[in-house]
């Protein structure tokens, strides 16, 4: 299976850095190829800027800054995005790579009655791996926009089966070295499991 992991922290010795090693070594294991998508270390300008913007729903981008984004897209048989969530949601950064890369003739098309269709038919899992300051209650509480922004939005446009895993570490801000290494062995058995 080909994985198009999408990471995005800008600090890079962070924990989510140690989640994304592990997940390459589970997909590894399992023999599935992997590319990686580093927002931060590639330095992606997440901004949409008004001349985009006015042709967003004209047609697909051709800004090529995002073609090569586009191009592992079409590759990928699965994503796994893996991001801290940043009040409660996706650090602006994973958004704006969002708001440029999934558009319109790349992963949906406008209807002309109306509404929009799916062009991610091949994309077949999608997988969230995070981190959070905020107890898993509160998370809640708070609605898990981060988590439906991706398993409810962003697969709506992937294939009608397509399955998914979310995995996040609560608590992050008093995170424990052993709670952190219960995390990255539970990325391993679950990313090898799905």
């Amino acid at each position: 299976m080909k994985v198009l992991v999408v990471y995005c922290h800008p600090v890079p010795e962070s924990f989510c850095a140690a989640v994304r090693d592990t997940a390459l070594e589970a997909l590894a294991a399992k023999g599935w190829e992997a590319r990686v998508v580093d927002l931060y270390g590639e330095n992606f300008d997440p901004v949409m800027r008004d001349q985009e913007r006015r042709i967003y729903n004209q047609h697909a981008p051709d800004d090529p800054a995002l073609q090569a984004h586009i191009d592992h897209l079409k590759w990928a048989e699965a994503i796994v995005f893996i991001y801290p969530t940043w009040w409660y949601g996706l650090p602006a950064m994973l958004k704006g790579w969002l708001d440029r890369v999934w558009a319109n003739d790349v992963v949906f098309a406008l209807a002309p009655q109306g509404g929009i269709v799916p062009l991610m038919g091949h994309i077949r899992k999608i997988a969230v791996l995070t981190t959070c300051g905020a107890p898993l209650w509160w998370s809640y509480v708070m609605g898990h926009p981060g988590r439906n922004t991706i398993l409810r939005g962003i697969r709506a446009l992937c294939g009608w089966r397509c399955r998914t895993l979310f995995l996040a570490h609560y608590r992050m801000d008093t995170s424990t070295p052993e709670s952190r290494r219960r995390f990255l062995a539970k990325v391993r058995r679950r990313l090898e499991a799905f």
